[in-house]
Formats: structure tokens, C-alpha cells, sequence
């Protein structure tokens, strides 16, 4: 039992370390709202292009973002569960609720 315990706080500390940062944090609560373009999240976000990509990428490899061809360009797609709590939106990362003020 102990490995198990051990093997989830892992999952844990790595997924709130990813969550750790704003502009993934700020990422995360636009693509709540729906699949984005770079462009769309760039234009809400203002930040350098490359930077953007850097954090997409982070979010990506995690398992919280996945992205999908959209002729010339990549759409981004929010895909942990969000849950209604208390009129609230919150990510559900499966050993903690994520919940956005």
C-alpha cells in the first residue's frame, strides 16, 4: 500500500508543479472556455509567441492540453474533467480540485 501512496503523491506534486506557474494557469482558464488557435490565446494573453508555445507544450506533455491540426494552424483543446461545484468550474486532477476565483 505504501509504493501506492507514494506513486500518487508523485502525480500529484508533478501535476501541481506543471499548475505552479500563471501563464499556464491563464492558459488553462481560456481553453476552459473552449478549444483556442495560438493566435486567439496570444492576443488574450500578450506574450511572446515562443513563450506561449513553451508553456503549450509543458501543458501537453502533463496531459492537460491536446492539440489537433486545424488546416495550416494547431487548435488547442482543454481535456482534464471540469467539474460544477458550488457554481464554480474546477479541474478535477483526480487527487485534488483545481478551482478558479
Amino acid at each position: 500500500m505504501k509504493h501506492k501512496t507514494v506513486s500518487t503523491q508523485s502525480f500529484c506534486v508533478r501535476k501541481l508543479k506543471v499548475l505552479a506557474d500563471t501563464t499556464r494557469l491563464a492558459v488553462l482558464q481560456n481553453l476552459m472556455e473552449g478549444p483556442k488557435h495560438v493566435g486567439e490565446l496570444n492576443a488574450v494573453l500578450e506574450i511572446e509567441q515562443s513563450l506561449l508555445s513553451h508553456h503549450l507544450k509543458i501543458l501537453r506533455d502533463e496531459g492537460f492540453v491536446e492539440a489537433t491540426r486545424d488546416g495550416k494552424s494547431v487548435l488547442y483543446h482543454f481535456i482534464p474533467p471540469i467539474r460544477e461545484v458550488n457554481d464554480d468550474r474546477v479541474i478535477d486532477l483526480g487527487c485534488c480540485l483545481l478551482c478558479f476565483d
